[in-house]
């Protein structure tokens, strides 16, 4: 058997049961672990499709980055375990719908989308060289230019939620509104005072 193949099964493997252990461990902090070795293999799985460039992205952004940052957050968070248990026989049933809906949906797609398994997408695409990287960045920025900016619209509205709900003000601060500032009047501001009040 070829190495390529044995590599594959053997990162496949881990790739699956470490996805399983993301939605099963009740620790949220095992499971940000295991979805950073569920990156690391798909890492690996990208290579063997001669892909570097997404593999090595793939483990410094998400592995290097982003996973160090949901680390952070859920060591920083005080999750309650029983309260979240509590909660999953209430909606069980919910989620078993949204499971086969996706599942479904998913499978309609791949079927009709590979259904000719003898036509090579590759051959489709119009490639300007053998460096992949050189080739994502011009298919990137020609023919999916516009889904490509979707995703950075979508990436900044998922920064801009995350920082609306961590933003918590406190009653104890002191703000300035500029606009009452700017709107304010002499009368409200302001008081004269009279000889004849100061006398008095």
């Amino acid at each position: 058997m070829n190495v390529e193949i044995i590599i594959f099964y053997i990162f496949s493997l881990l790739l699956l049961s470490s996805s399983i252990a993301v939605v099963t461990v009740n620790n949220p902090v095992k499971s940000a672990i295991s979805l950073v070795f569920s990156f690391f293999c798909s890492a690996i799985l990208w290579l063997l499709l001669n892909a570097e460039f997404l593999s090595i992205i793939l483990i410094l952004v998400y592995v290097g980055a982003v996973m160090v940052l949901f680390l952070f957050v859920v060591m920083m968070l005080d999750i309650n375990i029983t309260q979240a248990k509590e909660g999953f026989v209430k909606y069980f049933s919910i989620g078993i719908f949204v499971f086969a809906t996706i599942a479904g949906l998913l499978s309609y797609f791949f079927y009709n989308q590979f259904d000719n398994s003898s036509k090579n997408i590759i051959t489709s695409i119009d490639l300007i060289g053998t460096d992949n990287t050189k080739n994502l960045g011009y298919l990137l920025y020609t023919e999916y230019l516009l889904a490509f900016e979707i995703a950075a619209i979508i990436l900044l509205l998922g920064i801009i939620s995350a920082i609306t709900l961590t933003l918590r003000k406190s009653t104890t601060n002191k703000y300035q509104n500029p606009s009452q500032q700017v709107n304010v009047s002499k009368s409200e501001r302001l008081r004269i005072i009279k000889d004849e009040d100061r006398e008095k």
